[in-house]
């Protein structure tokens, strides 16, 4: 009876593998530089040569990039190949931001119910921290503090929905959604009291999530994005109707 030999993985293989981990879990995010080797060798409880094998692979993958006496770093690609076509066309076609919308409202809904059911008291805490700047943000009427803040707080939710796709897919498209935030921000035109509605928007939100209530973070974020539409609908209304009256007068 012949027993076939159990195979194991290559030492380097098994650490190429821990680092695409801490990649896809978070850990290591785009441009993060990785620790000094000997550091990071100690760490993995392998040898030098081992490490450096393993890195040498994953930047033939392109998951991380080299730089000659400067460093090791991941990659920033899977955060922009998908972002930077899509930037421009939005800027030159601002029909598609009912598709983004659309979008949003299925992502976000969804990582929102996720972050109330799996979130970590380490996820609650940086939601916290995410809410108190976005509230900052908002009371200082500082549109460009305004829109940093709000993709940070939407990209923290969908991190603490501990579903890797959910976290990358957002973050690949923070170019994206921040050029998307920046655009329903200017076009809405905030008002102190929209400013006020979207704050107690964003507080359902976080609330839910912190109480750990499933369905009313999923409403409470889709309610969010319905407000945005329909405030952005009445912005292009008006600037129909505009365009309408300086043609009338012409």
């Amino acid at each position: 009876m012949n027993i076939a030999k159990l195979q194991l993985p290559r030492i380097p293989d098994a650490v190429a593998h821990q680092i695409e981990t801490r990649i896809l879990e978070g850990s290591l995010k785009p441009g993060d530089r990785l620790p000094a080797e000997r550091e990071l060798a100690i760490e993995l409880g392998v040898s030098r040569p081992s490490l450096r094998e393993a890195i040498k692979k994953l930047v033939s993958r392109d998951l991380l990039i080299s730089r000659h006496g400067g460093g090791t770093f991941v990659t920033d690609r899977l955060a922009t190949s998908f972002s930077d076509p899509w930037q421009q066309l939005i800027e030159q076609h601002p029909r598609l931001q009912e598709d983004v919308l659309e979008f949003r409202h299925l992502i976000e809904g969804s990582a929102a119910e996720l972050a109330a059911r799996r979130a970590t008291e380490g996820d609650l805490e940086r939601l916290e921290q995410a809410y108190v700047k976005l509230d900052a943000a908002y009371g200082e009427n500082n549109r460009s503090a305004q829109v940093a803040a709000d993709v940070a707080f939407h990209l923290t939710i969908a991190e603490s929905a501990h579903n890797v796709l959910f976290g990358h897919l957002l973050g690949s498209v923070l170019r994206l959604l921040h050029e998307h935030v920046r655009r329903s921000l200017r076009d809405i035109a905030v008002s102190p009291e929209t400013g006020r509605q979207l704050m107690a928007q964003h507080r359902a939100i976080h609330d839910a999530i912190r109480a750990h209530e499933p369905e009313t973070a999923r409403l409470a974020a889709q309610t969010h994005i319905d407000f945005v539409r329909q405030r952005l609908d009445e912005a292009a209304d008006s600037e129909q109707r505009q365009q309408r009256s300086l043609r009338h007068f012409s």
